[in-house]
């Protein structure tokens, strides 16, 4: 018998004894749900929302930066080619 039939099995007669209900087996597979997202969300080590649009902000700014030191660069050396 394998592992998900006994598990099956045991569910089935707790049911049938009347020791668990519909509603907690299906509030035990939501926090195992839970349980296994949160494990995934924390072994990829993502980052929240907040400190995403932070990031995305300085980066834009940075690009602006560079995007402006690059025509500044082009342009002296326009002006030292007519000199």
């Amino acid at each position: 018998m394998g592992k998900s039939e006994k598990i099956l099995k045991s569910l089935s007669e707790l049911i049938e004894n009347g020791i668990l209900t519909s509603k907690d087996i299906r509030k035990e597979i939501t926090n195992d749900f839970k349980f296994k997202k949160d494990k995934i969300i924390n072994k990829l080590d993502l980052v929240s929302r907040e400190e995403f649009e932070v990031l995305k902000k300085i980066v834009q700014k940075q690009d602006l930066v560079i995007k402006n030191l690059q025509k500044s660069k082009k342009t002296k050396t326009k002006k030292a080619k007519k000199l």
